[in-house]
């Protein structure tokens, strides 16, 4: 497996984030993940947006961190937040998502993020399992989900 950077707006990209939305719109039954995400917030150094490739070069997994400082929607000064952790159901179970979130992490506080976050939801026990394993706990909810029932948020210090 290669992980590499992309553009949000790479074809592979879009591709799983198609897969990722169609899956929020399963477990949830609304039309997937209404977050606002531009292409530009994952334009190093203020972001990064990452893929797993397999030895054929085949999409597996993605994810990536964008930028955030204190706002009305909850976030504070310093924040790097994880969108579209995705790995495709032919490469679960193979580490991909810990690999691209440590990678994440990693590129974030060497870009000067002090905390990463990230929202995710009571139907996605994969990610809430991962997230916390990997040392992120509850934290005041942020961000579009922040009054929405099924909506979890987790941080970590960087």
């Amino acid at each position: 497996m290669i992980i590499r950077p992309v553009r949000f707006d790479h074809p592979d990209a879009v591709k799983l984030n198609d897969e990722v939305q169609a899956e929020y719109a399963v477990r949830y039954g609304d039309g997937g993940d209404a977050t606002h995400v531009d292409p530009a917030h994952f334009m190093p150094p203020a972001g990064l947006y990452l893929i797993a490739y397999d030895g054929q070069d085949r999409p597996l997994a993605t994810g990536g961190w964008r930028s955030q400082d204190a706002s009305d929607e909850g976030y504070l000064d310093g924040d790097a937040e994880i969108k579209r952790m995705y790995v495709t159901p032919a490469a679960r179970g193979l580490g991909l998502a810990r690999r691209i979130l440590t990678e994440l992490e990693t590129d974030a506080r060497a870009a000067g993020r002090t905390r990463m976050v990230l929202e995710t939801g009571t139907k996605q026990p994969e990610a809430v399992a991962l997230y916390a394993s990997s040392g992120y706990e509850p934290c005041a909810k942020f961000g579009y989900y922040r009054f929405h029932e099924l909506s979890l948020c987790f941080a970590k210090p960087l």
